[in-house]
């Protein structure tokens, strides 16, 4: 697909696509700073764009109608302000659109194909790479904050909003329009020479920046994304039922997960990457230009019963900083239960459950109880503790 060159500034009822009438302020410059700028604090490609996400609008409209969001009510409630980022800013023009790459820096070449060989081995407890590291929440509002400061302190008072994942945009279509990639089959932006492996920030701005020129579509007819979800959540190009994706189910929803879909969750405890490993494109995914998201608590190496042992004052202590703290313990237990669930049969898997069969949350032991079924045991009555064994196996 092709797209016509984006209006210039002076299309969109500014004095120049140069310079701010106001001030004088040479706006082409500005733009080159920006990025300049943004470079120095680890963001790997900058893209300015107009507000306008009128047709993504009514997408989202679509989606939201159809009930594919699930129990993310939060969508539904802010549908209106995503579909005008001018009402986050009054007098918004731009949206500068911030990149940010998030594979930890010691990744190999073959980083895909040991994610893979992880997810094959029963026992390991696979944590989307994403929140291994520290907080990108943080990070990036951070750093955004210190590069909106940095444009103020050179061209005076603005009005603007940082945001990463933390207001209601757009912010695939947003980056798609600003010339930072397209949006893949599995609905996360692409880029030739980032893959997906990226995290997204902004800045709606009342500056009348010149705009970048969207990119084509590179996905042809590939469909690897959508043959290789666990869960079959993308139910069609671009279209994904988010009711059951591993990444919704493990992180978003807050009840019980349904019961037809543990088994596919496989030994995924928090989020899901398969559709990113499998994309030809992550062939060039760039490593992390900051520490901040190297691996942290040897999450790319723990076992499930590891994890499971953990406390909630070791799990907030540990995930402190971490995207995953949000979750809670309660989930956290929850999502490994039912990866252990699907774990081979063995005495130290059934012990772990046992330890919290009586866990004071109901969402936890109903999860725990379903695992220990799948291994043929049942709860033992806590009063015979001493005398009985850790699992009652059924009746032959």
């Amino acid at each position: 697909m092709q797209f016509a060159p984006a209006p210039t500034a002076a299309a969109n009822g500014n004095a120049s696509a140069a310079k701010d009438g106001d001030g004088g302020c040479d706006l082409a410059s500005l733009a080159l700073d920006i990025r300049t700028w943004a470079k120095q604090l680890g963001f790997s490609q900058i893209g300015i764009t107009d507000v306008d996400v009128t047709q993504a609008a009514e997408r989202l409209d679509a989606w939201l109608a159809s009930g594919r969001h699930g129990d993310m009510d939060y969508l539904q409630r802010h549908a209106a302000l995503r579909a005008d980022p001018a009402r986050l800013v009054p007098g918004a023009l731009r949206v500068i659109t911030a990149r940010m790459n998030y594979l930890p820096r010691d990744s190999t070449a073959d980083w895909a194909r040991r994610e893979f060989d992880r997810i094959a081995i029963p026992n390991a407890a696979v944590v989307s790479i994403y929140a291994r590291g520290r907080d990108y929440h943080r990070i990036l509002r951070q750093r955004l904050q210190t590069l909106a400061s940095r444009i103020e302190l050179n061209v005076g008072r603005t009005g603007y909003r940082v945001a990463t994942d933390s207001a209601p945009l757009l912010e695939v279509e947003l980056a798609r329009k600003a010339g930072l990639g397209w949006r893949g089959k599995h609905t996360l932006l692409l880029s030739q020479d980032a893959g997906s492996m990226f995290f997204l920030g902004e800045i709606v701005t009342d500056l009348p920046l010149p705009v970048d020129a969207p990119t084509s579509d590179h996905c042809g007819s590939c469909a690897r994304c959508i043959d290789i979800c666990p869960t079959r959540a993308i139910a069609a190009p671009y279209q994904l039922d988010a009711r059951r994706c591993i990444s919704y189910l493990t992180i978003e929803h807050r009840g019980s997960i349904p019961i037809e879909l543990r088994p596919l969750i496989g030994n995924r405890i928090y989020g899901c990457d398969d559709c990113q490993l499998v994309c030809p494109w992550n062939k060039f995914a760039q490593t992390a230009a900051l520490p901040d998201f190297d691996v942290r608590n040897d999450l790319d190496s723990a076992t499930l019963i590891e994890l499971f042992a953990w406390d909630e004052t070791e799990f907030d202590e540990r995930h402190q900083g971490s995207a995953i703290r949000r979750i809670g313990h309660e989930r956290w237990l929850r999502n490994i239960a039912v990866a252990l669930g699907n774990a081979p049969t063995s005495p130290d898997v059934i012990d772990a459950l046992q330890e919290r069969a009586d866990h004071r949350s109901e969402i936890v032991r109903e999860h725990v109880s379903w695992a220990l079924r799948k291994h043929g045991a049942t709860i033992a009555p806590t009063e015979s503790t001493e005398t009985m064994p850790l699992y009652c196996a059924p009746r032959q």
